[in-house]
């Protein structure tokens, strides 16, 4: 740790009144020191990050931190805040703010180091010593901590990631609580049933696996203390993780999942009662997380898949492990994911694209789109050529949308490694016009290759260059084989046949063209059929007349009902709607606006019998409306922004008003039915709020891009 931080990356008067400015002035030091090498690039990754999900927790503490190729070493810089910055947490701004800055193949032992911070972080009297501290040297010894690492002191990284000297084993001075080391047999004691210690497996992880993974797994350790509860958790960070001995999984009576990505090898811990919660619930209330699941072992309710190795409690009535893409979910939960883990990175190549495209219409009219290339006509003075360079860059980003697509599909199934065939598959798609469904079979095809792949066993030797050379090299292999060769061309025809069907529906029929639109832009909200819809307005622009401008028109209008319906839900009858749903609606009026169908998803993924059936209604309303009024739009995105391109504006917003109105309605009905017959189902369920909706809820605060 010594080598991390310095007197001179601590800022005991940090200024900053916002965490992108607290970020910035804390970076700076390290730009300085030559830690990091490029300040832009570096403070974009760290915005990356905040945006999966806040870095701030209770206690003044905010710990803003990410992996980046921008970073030369790992690094870490202190501010303290008189006034306080807000990153987040649910007690207000923070005052102790923690820049960790590591590369992006940081070694084990700079991430080990990193998670002993974040274990520290939990101790009020360390925290109370960087607050009174006089200088920025007194600060860094503090945070440096023991200068060997193998001091037997409580701040000491041990040998396996996030571990410390005097977690292992059992400890003596508390009678009754254990905390077992990763690796080691749980034995009975002496005591009869009634006396013997509650034992609790549980996991933590967090996307970047550096501090709220050991923060949760060291706040569930002195819950446990205080409890009386014997806590073994396992860390999953990015410095790797030692799985529990089986022994010590199969004598727990609970388990506990404190997690914002999936667990890995969940299928351990099957036949288990189980709590389910995000890593912030594991920091924030870890003693809640305790109690509820010694409830559900005293109830013998499981929460887990039997398959054979419960024990305690087991009983004999499984539901699935909440989660996404783990063993013991159906595959239609692992689909979903995977899905939108694509949909939520392209949406920001389509609004950006879009807008684009929208601005070069307005300023260039509408022959914009037959301009020569501006790298070989450009006039400066000429309003037409910038018209036409943002008409080209928008349509240079709507190239990038099936790579994209297809790429983080396979990163949701198979992480990194399915990058590189997901990329080269949604290219082969969009080469052969397979469109929005190849993109789709481009990204499982290749996560499914890289899944198979990394089964294989290999010799030592060869696994340090599995993931660089090995993977893509095969895995990209198979995907440009399978698609330029057995599934594209099929897909490709698919797709035509679907726009072909489509335009049969217009003319006389275009207000039951209207409804089948609507109807298929909320259906999935950013899924397969919103894309097939929306593809088909999109390539209508590319020759436009009258009937292709009026699909745009009712496509664009009935894509922005579901986020907008939700947002006004939430507002007139907020008491039917969770604390993270009603923070959600705030977002879904902006994402709606700006047609972001996506800003729907966390409503739909906590109640899609009800959600999705009223986003419907309300989307056919408005998509017959739109084609009745003869609305048109020459731009394919943008929303209420791009008003001055519609035909016929006040018509067209009463069309959206009404769908919106019919969704709103519909959804408060029967989200009210609902309540008045399961008064258990509160806005305050604890699963509601810290795990699935909660996890829907991060996505769509925009975490990950929308």
């Amino acid at each position: 740790m010594s080598e991390m931080i310095t007197a001179d990356l601590v800022d005991l008067d940090l200024a900053a009144e916002t965490k992108e400015a607290a970020v910035r002035s804390l970076a700076e030091r390290m730009v300085t020191l030559g830690r990091v090498t490029d300040l832009d690039g570096f403070l974009a990754d760290v915005a990356a990050r905040e945006a999966l999900m806040p870095t701030g927790l209770d206690g003044g503490i905010g710990i803003p931190h990410c992996r980046s190729a921008h970073v030369t070493e790992a690094t870490l810089a202190f501010g303290r805040s008189a006034r306080g910055v807000d990153f987040g947490a649910p007690d207000g701004p923070a005052d102790l703010i923690f820049l960790i800055a590591a590369p992006a193949g940081a070694d084990d032992t700079h991430l080990t180091i990193l998670s002993a911070l974040a274990r520290r972080l939990m101790d009020e009297d360390f925290t109370t010593a960087l607050r009174t501290a006089a200088d920025a040297t007194a600060v860094a010894a503090l945070l440096q901590g023991p200068a060997e690492p193998g001091d037997a002191g409580p701040d000491a990284p041990a040998d396996e990631p996030g571990a410390r000297a005097d977690e292992r084993g059992a400890r003596a001075d508390q009678p009754g609580v254990q905390v077992a080391e990763p690796g080691t047999t749980a034995t009975e004691s002496d005591t009869t049933a009634a006396d013997r210690v509650f034992r609790i497996v549980a996991v933590t992880s967090c996307p970047t696996g550096i501090a709220h993974t050991y923060m949760a797994a060291e706040a569930l350790e002195k819950a446990g203390q205080h409890a009386g509860v014997e806590v073994v958790v396992e860390p999953q960070g990015s410095a790797g993780f030692s799985r529990l001995d089986p022994a010590v999984i199969a004598a727990a009576d609970g388990v506990i999942f404190a997690h914002d990505v999936p667990v890995r090898e969940k299928e351990r811990f099957a036949g288990k009662p189980t709590v389910d919660a995000g890593v912030k619930a594991g920091i924030n209330r870890p003693a809640e997380l305790i109690a509820e699941v010694r409830a559900k072992a005293e109830r013998g309710e499981l929460t887990g898949p039997v398959t054979g190795a419960g024990s305690g409690a087991a009983g004999s009535h499984p539901t699935p492990l909440d989660g996404a893409g783990e063993p013991g979910e159906g595959y239609g939960t692992k689909l979903r994911t995977w899905l939108m883990s694509g949909v939520s990175y392209m949406v920001p190549f389509v609004a950006a694209g879009g807008l684009l495209i929208a601005l070069g219409f307005a300023i260039g009219g509408y022959t914009v789109d037959k301009a020569p290339s501006v790298a070989e006509h450009f006039v400066w003075t000429d309003h037409t050529s910038w018209a036409a360079l943002l008409f080209q860059v928008g349509g240079l980003a709507f190239t990038f949308l099936l790579p994209v697509l297809a790429g983080y599909i396979a990163y949701g199934m198979a992480d990194r490694p399915g990058l590189v065939p997901g990329f080269v598959g949604g290219s082969i798609a969009l080469t052969i016009n397979a469109g929005f469904l190849g993109g789709l079979a481009a990204g499982l095809i290749a996560g499914g290759t890289v899944m198979t792949v990394q089964r294989i066993r290999v010799p030592a030797p060869l696994r340090g260059i599995m993931p660089v050379v090995v993977i893509p090299l095969l895995s990209s292999a198979v995907v440009g084989l399978l698609m330029f060769l057995v599934v594209g061309k099929p897909i490709a025809s698919l797709q035509k046949a679907l726009t072909d069907w489509l335009s049969g529906l217009s003319g006389t029929n275009a207000i039951i063209l209207g409804v089948v639109l609507g109807l298929m832009m909320c259906f999935d909200l950013g899924g397969p059929l919103n894309k097939v819809a929306y593809a088909f307005a999109v390539g209508g622009l590319a020759n436009p007349n009258e009937g292709s401008l009026k699909v745009m028109a009712a496509v664009m209008a009935a894509g922005m009902v579901p986020p907008l319906a939700m947002a006004l839900a939430t507002t007139v009858r907020g008491k039917l709607f969770t604390r993270t749903e009603r923070e959600n609606g705030k977002a879904a009026w902006v994402l709606g606006a700006s047609f972001i169908t996506e800003g729907a998803i966390p409503f739909a993924a906590a109640d899609p019998l009800r959600v999705i059936p009223s986003a419907m209604v309300g989307g056919a309303v408005t998509g017959g409306l739109s084609m009745l009024f003869e609305c048109t739009l020459r731009a394919p995105h943008g929303g209420i922004f791009v008003i001055l391109l519609i035909g016929n504006p006040v018509l067209y917003l009463i069309a959206v008003a009404a769908g919106t109105a019919v969704s709103t309605g519909l959804v408060v009905l029967l989200k009210a039915a609902r309540k008045t017959g399961r008064p258990d189902q509160g806005e305050d369920a604890t699963r509601t709020e810290d795990g699935a909706a909660g996890g829907a809820g991060a996505a769509a605060k925009v975490p990950e891009p929308v």
